[in-house]
């Protein structure tokens, strides 16, 4: 075999990799911070290994108990930020994916939030959309790999709540934000994540909705579900990020839900929990084949009925 590259996998092995092209992102973890459940907030982590299917596992808990957060992250570290205790929350914590263990505190947003959402390439996550102090359209970023407070990145075109909810929709260079239920949305915006600026319209979802669960590989992203502030969704949407145009149609989620949270491969997406109709949560996790279009599949349970959650993984399209 001639060698011609090497490439590191999500779990930080170099693999030397002949002629033919090859992915080490194929395989990968995906953590969910509960949010809400069993009647209140929790600090409870769980994850998956997403190449396969089967319930989730504890991994730890955050510092502090808070629903309605966000997350970001690399192939090695993972954020959750923000959130609401009995207040908006300026705390971000970080775990190391491909253990267990509690989060530590790596910094402050610029000011307390809940309910942003969150985008990542290798060395920098982004966090977008209101803040408690009364921006509807702030843009955030952090180093990943360096502990330390936000720094302000731009703005997103329209003031928004729930900018696409708590998940991360990306590929190396440019990051997607869409929908929002500050006022209902349909939008969907682009920045390009190592520089700072304001965000530029993208196209529009196919329906308008905030709340979504968003993954993505490095070609295609995903929007599963969502509230429009008088529906909940199941519908799936995709788009292609290099390019800019509105929305597809991807299929359904086996369950109408929102506040969900979400991790990715470059094959496959996870979508866990979330509120259901008439409040109830859910401990559903489904799949998707980022490549194909089709309904979720079954993958397994988280380990309790839980909303208002954020999701991550170590092996996204922003990688």
């Amino acid at each position: 075999m001639t060698i011609s590259s090497v490439k590191t996998g999500y779990d930080g092995i170099s693999l030397l990799v002949g002629n033919a092209a090859y992915d080490p992102f194929t395989v990968g973890r995906a953590l969910f911070a509960e949010g809400y459940s069993s009647g209140a907030n929790s600090n409870v982590i769980q994850y998956v290994e997403i190449q396969t299917t089967g319930n989730a596992t504890d991994f730890g808990d955050l510092s502090v108990t808070r629903r309605a957060l966000t997350a970001c992250s690399s192939s090695t570290r993972g954020l959750f930020a923000g959130g609401y205790t009995s207040t908006a929350s300026n705390v971000i914590d970080y775990v190391t994916i491909a253990s267990t263990g509690n989060g530590t505190d790596f910094g402050d947003l610029l000011n307390a939030s809940y309910r942003k959402a969150g985008c990542s390439n290798s060395t920098r996550g982004l966090f977008a959309g209101k803040d408690d102090a009364g921006n509807k359209d702030v843009i955030e970023y952090v180093t990943i790999a360096s502990a330390g407070n936000s720094t302000d990145f731009g703005d997103l075109t329209s003031p928004r709540l729930s900018t696409a909810g708590a998940g991360g929709c990306a590929s190396s260079t440019r990051g997607i934000f869409g929908g929002g239920v500050y006022t209902a949305s349909n939008v969907i915006d682009y920045v390009t994540i190592d520089t700072t600026g304001n965000a530029i319209d993208f196209g529009d979802l196919t329906v308008s909705r905030g709340d979504a669960a968003t993954f993505s590989n490095k070609t295609r992203g995903i929007f599963a579900s969502g509230f429009d502030a008088s529906t909940i969704q199941n519908t799936i949407d995709y788009i292609t990020i290099a390019t800019i145009g509105n929305a597809l149609d991807f299929g359904d989620l086996s369950v109408a839900r929102f506040l969900s949270g979400q991790g990715c491969t470059s094959l496959r997406g996870v979508i866990g929990g979330g509120e259901a109709s008439g409040g109830a949560l859910s401990n559903v996790i489904d799949y998707v084949t980022i490549a194909t279009i089709g309904n979720a599949v079954d993958f397994g349970d988280l380990l309790a009925t839980s909303g208002s959650g954020a999701g991550l993984s170590n092996a996204h399209g922003g990688l």
